[in-house]
């Protein structure tokens, strides 16, 4: 399956809901961090109409601790199970081998934060699996990302960045229909960054790759909005996922479903 063989990829953007397996995520960590509350919260946003369900097994918040890869496998592998065969299931992950036994679960969709960086297998292992491959822009990891947010010009150096990585995707034998770039919000990069980056997405664009955006509940809209608690953002989050809707993005990353699902069909109404 390439990306172009998406649900409606071609006519509208994407609704991807995040599905954390994990107790300790930024925005409701705890809420699913069991099998069956996992398989409950995928099963609702399928019925408010998700298009893709991210998967995901463990935290990279800035300073959020690695889970070894067995214990990221328990929590994952069931829920994709479970999933894969009702919905378009994404798995979050930075291991080959997750990465493997997760779409011989019946995910689709590898959504990698590190590009390939943090696991010298991973390229190599997309390439064979032939599926969609998710690169998004960071530095360092969650214990360090704090601390490299420095830039001279962020889109720029961004766009360089995802390129060298697309380079490396494209040496290992990834096909090029098959990639997606995600430049990465949050990820050492402080709120100006952010709304930079967000005001600028054409120029990412001229890398000629779909993009996903990751904005949903994330700090730098809480800034805007006044708020520390992440469910204050949601307004926020809903608002922005309209606008990206009517740039055109591949496909928005958010928490729940059916509000976006519904501000992506306004937008599409408004075009």
């Amino acid at each position: 399956m390439a990306i172009s063989d998406l649900p409606l990829s071609h006519e509208r953007t994407l609704v991807m809901g995040i599905l954390n397996v994990t107790p300790d995520s930024f925005a409701d960590g705890g809420r699913y961090a069991t099998e069956n509350s996992a398989i409950e919260h995928g099963l609702q946003m399928i019925a408010e109409g998700v298009d893709i369900i991210d998967i995901g097994g463990e935290s990279t918040r800035p300073g959020a601790e690695r889970v070894s890869q067995e214990e990221e496998m328990r929590r994952v592998i069931p829920v994709v199970k479970a999933l894969g065969s009702k919905v378009v299931v994404s798995i979050d992950t930075t291991r080959a081998h997750v990465a493997k036994e997760a779409v011989a679960s019946g995910a689709r969709i590898i959504n990698d934060i590190s590009a390939g960086r943090y696991d010298d297998e991973m390229l190599s292992t997309v390439a064979q699996l032939n599926c969609p491959y998710i690169a998004m822009h960071t530095r360092g990891n969650s214990q360090t990302m704090t601390t490299l947010n420095q830039y001279q010009d962020v889109v720029a150096e961004v766009k360089s960045e995802l390129l060298v990585r697309l380079q490396a995707a494209l040496a290992a034998g990834i096909d090029k229909t098959n990639i997606v770039l995600d430049p990465g919000l949050g990820f050492a990069k402080d709120a100006e960054q952010n709304w930079e980056l967000l005001n600028h997405l054409e120029d990412i664009k001229e890398l000629g790759f779909p993009l996903l955006i990751g904005a949903s509940r994330k700090r730098f809209l809480g800034a805007l909005v006044g708020s520390d608690s992440p469910d204050d953002r949601n307004n926020a989050s809903i608002a922005l996922t309209a606008l990206l809707a009517q740039r055109g993005v591949w496909a928005v990353r958010v928490h729940g479903a059916k509000a976006h699902v519904d501000a992506v069909r306004v937008a599409g109404r408004m075009s």
